[in-house]
């Protein structure tokens, strides 16, 4: 008994479970969703680092010029400022307020002294730049200083700007992209599924004709996309598949038929010789009875040998060599039935072919019984590169049967008795194997007024590459 192991029955589905439709839809949403985050996150951060760069700017150029004007003694009674809420102060050591903007009071200084003690650089240093949230006239701001000296004391620059500015542009960005975010992922997530659901529209075509095919059990073929890609290929590969089944299907159903059919008559012969013998004990001894069965049996074997050879061609892949044709006409010569005894076999010809030893051997061995069960005196086969003729001085066959005996079981009106006309499977196997390789095998007439046969095979290449021209005579 067969468990499914891979899913815990319909109350428990899985990702595994979902559509591909969503399975996509859903990877592909989170994935923009995460990219959009990583961008919006970047965006803030690019945004506050130039903007704070630009500030420190601003801060710095302050503090050095206001230090040129100081050490020029050339301060003016408002020192300049050009941002809003920018403060620039001079401060002394102490503490005090020596000059100040206009956006500052000349009583409060920007920074507490110890904060500026801290701050104030080494004079190798140049200008200090940082961040401060101890500034007197904004939360947090960014603040630059400078020391001066200038009459044998040393003073302090000082100059903030505010980042209030900043900070509530970057908080209104993050509002912003919070909202955005969802609503553009969503947006995107509805045109994948739309799309998806376009591009894979001739994937569940595909999946209704195959489940079509499978609830009837019958013969059926797969839409085919019309655009050249991915799709239309594996319709294609699949319909192949399908018919290559169907033929395999219908080659099954024909040798059940043919082996219900054919078997019937020498069973029915077997049962009479065996009821007979049971009725009458003393008219059969067992020596007569394994005579007369034999016969029958041999040719149960054969048949049923026949039509397992014919419900295997095209089974599986054949193994292809260059033969020798003449060679394998001589095998097939010897291997054929003798006839009436009078009939000569004469060969003739080189040749080569590519395919499969034994089964060409049998395409011959065919040709060379049928050939030999009609002949009056002779059969001439004639090898050349890549085709053979089998022709016999023999009744003939008319042109409009001569496709008719390729059907299986089927025996003219002058070789239907069956010890004659074989059992009627010859030539449909010698078809079939030469189509299987690629060939074929036509009827005409012979010189001699008899049949002529003639198997065609693929020819091997030459050492250039080229195939080696064949023309049967």
């Amino acid at each position: 008994m067969a468990v499914d192991v891979g899913s815990a029955g319909p109350a428990v589905r899985g990702w595994g479970g979902r559509s591909l439709r969503l399975r996509l839809t859903l990877l592909t949403s989170g994935l923009l969703c995460l990219a959009l985050v990583a961008g919006a996150v970047a965006l803030t951060t690019v945004l506050s680092r130039s903007r704070v760069a630009a500030l420190d700017e601003i801060v710095r150029d302050r503090v050095t010029t206001v230090a040129a004007l100081v050490t020029e003694d050339r301060v003016p009674p408002a020192l300049p400022v050009a941002e809003p809420g920018e403060v620039v102060q001079v401060i002394d050591p102490s503490g005090r307020v020596v000059s100040s903007s206009l956006s500052a009071s000349r009583t409060l200084p920007v920074l507490p002294p110890e904060v500026v003690a801290e701050l104030r650089p080494q004079p190798a240093d140049g200008v200090v730049v940082t961040t401060t949230d101890l500034s007197a006239y904004d939360r947090t701001a960014r603040v630059a200083v400078l020391p001066v000296a200038v009459r044998g004391e040393e003073v302090t620059v000082v100059a903030t700007v505010p980042l209030g500015e900043v900070q509530s542009l970057l908080a209104a960005l993050r509002v912003s992209l919070v909202m955005v975010v969802p609503v553009l992922t969503a947006l995107l997530a509805g045109a994948i599924w739309v799309v998806l659901g376009r591009a894979l529209h001739p994937v569940e075509q595909l999946r209704r004709a195959a489940a079509q095919v499978a609830r009837t059990g019958g013969p059926g073929s797969l839409p085919v996309h019309r655009a050249d890609d991915e799709l239309g290929a594996l319709a294609r590969t699949l319909n192949e598949m399908l018919d290559r089944l169907e033929v395999g299907a219908a080659r099954q159903r024909t040798f059940v038929a043919d082996a219900a059919h054919e078997l019937r008559s020498p069973l029915a012969s077997l049962r009479a010789g065996i009821e007979v013998a049971r009725s009458h004990p003393d008219a059969y001894s067992s020596a007569e009875l394994a005579t007369e069965l034999e016969s029958e049996v041999l040719r149960m074997q054969a048949l049923v040998d026949d039509l397992l050879l014919l419900a295997r061609v095209g089974s599986r892949p054949t193994v292809r060599t260059v033969l020798d044709l003449a060679d394998v006409a001589h095998d097939a010569a010897g291997a054929a039935r003798p006839g009436n005894g009078s009939v000569r076999v004469e060969i003739r010809g080189v040749g080569r072919a590519c395919g499969d030893g034994p089964a060409v051997g049998r395409v011959l061995r065919n040709l060379l019984d049928n050939a030999v069960r009609h002949a009056r005196s002779r059969v001439v086969v004639t090898v050349g590169e890549g085709w053979v003729t089998v022709e016999d001085d023999g009744a003939g066959v008319a042109q409009a049967d001569r496709e008719r005996v390729f059907e299986r079981f089927v025996r003219l009106d002058d070789a239907r008795e069956r010890e004659a006309g074989g059992s009627g499977l010859g030539l449909a196997i010698a078809r079939e194997i030469a189509r299987e390789h690629g060939g074929d095998v036509r009827l005409d007439t012979s010189a001699d007024g008899g049949l002529r046969a003639t198997l065609r095979l693929p020819v091997p290449e030459a050492a250039d590459g080229q195939a080696v021209r064949s023309t049967a005579s």
